[in-house]
């Protein structure tokens, strides 16, 4: 960013970059599906309007507070010279003090409207990516994307909770199905990036895959991964949680998805690693929306029947 760009920054705009949003926004997305899925009809109001208040106010300051970790690494990275702390638009305690006001409020909120189960995995979630990840995984190990993705696929369980308790048979069994797909989405998600970006990270001493491993490698491991995803995502089939729609649409973008990872062996071009990354954001998106709409949309769309036999007497 240049200086000029600098000084229009409004403090506003600075604090809810902050948040980043667009992350943010697949969270709260992912949160959403598993609240429509966890029961058979419309979830509960209350619960599923605080339920993801909360979920964001947690996602943010998780956010907020992985601004102020990675504030070294931020000034030297290209894609992340922009941020905040990195341009000198806000200071630590501003972001620290910024962080900590939103973690208070979603946990006031998921205790007070929803219920202390959801605020205890929401919390747990909040530090597994903001202490755990960001300021461990992160500069510890090139598994660390795969190891603190376990957070980061936490979203649709939080979203399953705020509007059941967990108290069904089936809850919890359903609900880590979710986990399981989002967890293995994310390496060949973000190793896509970390291939794009590999010299940035290099030159921050953060030891992603492509850094410490080489590309060729981590080409294989996204491909490996990726396979794995669709078989994954077969899973709310096999187990009768979702229906053949669902089973066509995730077969249909896992196998675009394992043809980008296929193709990322011997790319067109540099840029191409972008294009998997980007394909990877728009692939989770459409799977967590067929599965919402077999369970839920689709039911209402079925004409009722012309007439119902009944028992005679």
């Amino acid at each position: 960013m240049t200086s000029a760009a600098r000084t229009k920054a409004t403090p506003l705009r600075s604090y809810w970059a902050l948040t980043k949003p667009r992350v943010v926004a697949l969270i709260v997305f992912t949160a959403l599906v598993g609240m429509f899925l966890a029961v058979p009809g419309l979830p509960p109001l209350r619960q599923t309007l605080f339920g993801l208040l909360g979920i964001w106010l947690a996602a943010a300051s998780a956010a907020a507070i992985n601004h102020l970790i990675d504030q070294r690494i931020d000034k030297v990275m290209v894609r992340t010279a922009d941020r905040p702390l990195a341009t000198g638009s806000l200071r630590p305690a501003q972001v620290l003090a910024f962080a900590v006001l939103l973690g208070a409020a979603s946990m006031t909120v998921l205790i007070a409207l929803v219920n202390p189960l959801t605020a205890a995995l929401t919390f747990a979630s909040l530090i597994g990516y903001a202490i755990v990840y960001t300021a461990w995984l992160k500069r510890a190990t090139p598994q660390n994307i795969v190891i603190g993705g376990i957070a980061g696929a936490a979203p649709p369980l939080l979203g399953w909770a705020a509007v059941t308790g967990m108290h069904g048979e089936w809850d919890w069994a359903h609900a880590l199905l979710l986990v399981l797909i989002v967890f293995v989405w994310t390496p060949p998600h973000f190793w896509a990036l970390a291939i794009f970006r590999r010299e940035d990270y290099a030159r921050a001493l953060v030891p992603m895959l492509p850094v410490t491993h080489g590309v060729e490698y981590t080409r294989w491991q996204i491909l490996l991964y990726t396979v794995l995803l669709v078989a994954a995502t077969v899973l709310p089939w096999a187990t009768g949680m979702s229906g053949l729609f669902y089973l066509g649409g995730a077969l249909v973008l896992g196998a675009v998805f394992v043809w980008y990872a296929w193709k990322l062996l011997d790319p067109p071009d540099e840029l191409f690693a972008m294009k998997v990354f980007n394909y990877s954001i728009v692939y989770l998106m459409a799977l967590f929306a067929f599965l919402l709409l077999d369970h839920w949309l689709l039911p209402w769309l079925q004409p009722a029947p012309a007439f119902e036999l009944r028992p005679a007497g």
